[in-house]
């Protein structure tokens, strides 16, 4: 399997150090949040700084996976604001974002956001109309550019706006591009699918709505520091064949950034050979 580290991680590290410590540990990428490179946004960045940022990775021997936690810079965006400028704003950055993944050398874009996505109380219809606009749009920019934008079902805790896999759906299915889908946070999903992690991607992966997971517990932390038994999971994700990549993302970093990044890919692989010997048996 693909694993690469949500590089958040390790924000206060520069580019080089985050990429040379993820490869020691053994991860294949990193799965860049936009704002640890820069505060101002996507459109910050021309095309040199981001080439560089790209060879900076791929010469630790690996490379950069997709981006997620889109959003959060600059400050002020929003898929569900009415206001014309922060539309426009928004519109923008996610054009720019998607050129960002595209020039980076990832392979698609996380919509999660949750802050971004808030349904008012006003006029709930509305707004997610304009959200819908703004994944025509995301999804118009990832064709173009030869990337996929995957949209993220988050928790209740964190939104609204997008819990499940079948609101997911209903969206990817709205929008009707083959560029544009969706993904599984086992976070999330453990909280608000009915389904087990496995049914659900048993019965999504084969039709390509799924095509990213994010490992992580409920509890916040990465994978062997919660109760979720990822075993399962990544026995289901072997037996389907799964090729793409997995995101690690814990929140809650302990005891610290760097262990919890050790720590989560040390059990990753090991439930990894585990399920692979399971197969061969």
């Amino acid at each position: 399997m693909k694993i690469a580290l949500c590089n958040e991680v390790i924000r206060d590290w520069e580019i080089g150090r985050q990429a040379a410590f993820a490869a020691a540990l053994g991860y294949d990428g990193l799965e860049i949040a936009p704002f640890t490179l820069n505060k101002n946004g996507p459109r910050a960045l021309n095309e040199a700084a981001l080439l560089r940022i790209r060879k900076t990775v791929e010469a630790e021997g690996i490379e950069v996976s997709g981006l997620h936690w889109l959003l959060v810079a600059p400050d002020g965006l929003s898929i569900t604001d009415a206001a014309a400028d922060i539309k426009q704003r928004t519109r923008d950055t996610i054009e720019a974002l998607v050129t960002m993944c595209a020039t980076l050398g990832g392979a698609y874009l996380i919509h999660g956001s949750p802050a971004q996505r808030v349904l008012p109380d006003d006029d709930e219809a509305a707004a997610r109309a304009r959200a819908l606009d703004h994944f025509r749009l995301a999804a118009d920019a990832a064709s173009k550019a030869g990337v996929n934008y995957l949209l993220e079902p988050l928790s209740s805790a964190q939104t609204a706006y997008v819990n499940t896999l079948d609101e997911a759906a209903a969206i990817v299915g709205a929008v009707g591009n083959a560029h544009f889908s969706a993904m599984i946070d086992c976070c999330s999903a453990a909280q608000a699918e009915t389904a087990p992690i496995p049914e659900l991607l048993s019965r999504h992966l084969p039709t390509g709505l799924i095509r990213h997971v994010h490992f992580n517990d409920p509890n916040l932390r990465g994978p062997g520091q919660g109760k979720l038994d990822f075993l399962p999971i990544v026995q289901r994700l072997t037996e389907l064949e799964y090729d793409g990549w997995i995101g690690v993302e814990p929140f809650d970093y302990v005891p610290d950034g760097p262990a919890a990044a050790a720590r989560a890919i040390g059990t990753i692989r090991a439930l990894e050979q585990a399920a692979t010997s399971g197969r061969t048996q």
